[in-house]
């Protein structure tokens, strides 16, 4: 029976998270399992991965072959390292407490790493709310200023019209009624006499 350590997926659409198993290869994906080890949900930054450190080595050395997403996640929390470290053992290239020091070290290194991604990731974060907020400032800032000038423009608008009416009144000449009166006696046209049949 070969043996597989894969992901079994689960979640709803658009937000899955995996179960880290242990299964025959011929089992369907999300079918029978003989155990689970962990599981593993990309959807954090960064990914969150939970898993049963000593039961992983444990089938790593018995022959369960991870596929590739599976190693990566093995190769991040150390099982591969662990692993090649105890066949570094048996092979008599160096002791135990050599394999577990230097293992000790690497963990302290990855922890120190996913620390500062952490704290990058956050300051990231951070100037981008701040970036967003100062283009928010300036949109506000802008909207404002145009809502100034349509105001501006429609006083404007209404005060020449104003200004007009009164210069209209202002500039209209006043004509006596003596003249008038000589116009219209100079304007009016002779009566002709009828004529007689």
């Amino acid at each position: 029976m070969p043996v597989k350590i894969r992901l079994q997926r689960h979640g709803r659409k658009g937000y899955a998270y995996y179960h880290i198993v242990i299964a025959d290869s011929r089992a369907p994906r999300d079918g029978k399992f003989i155990e689970r080890i962990g599981s593993y949900n990309p959807n954090t930054n960064p990914a969150t991965i939970d898993l049963k450190f000593e039961r992983a080595l444990y089938w790593m050395t018995t022959g369960a072959q991870p596929t590739d997403t599976t190693r990566n996640i093995l190769s991040d929390e150390g099982v591969l390292l662990k692993k090649h470290l105890l066949e570094g053992v048996k092979k008599g290239a160096f002791d135990v407490e050599e394999a577990e020091n230097r293992f000790a070290a690497w963990k302290v290194s990855k922890a120190s790493n996913v620390v500062k991604t952490k704290e990058q990731l956050a300051t990231e974060k951070q100037a981008d709310l701040k970036a967003r907020q100062k283009a928010e400032v300036e949109v506000n800032k802008a909207k404002a200023a145009e809502i100034a000038k349509k105001k501006a423009d429609a006083i404007a608008a209404a005060m020449p019209v104003q200004e007009i009416a009164v210069v209209e009144v202002v500039t209209e000449e006043v004509v006596p009624e003596e003249v008038v009166a000589e116009e219209v006696v100079t304007e009016t046209p002779a009566v002709e006499a009828p004529v007689a049949e």
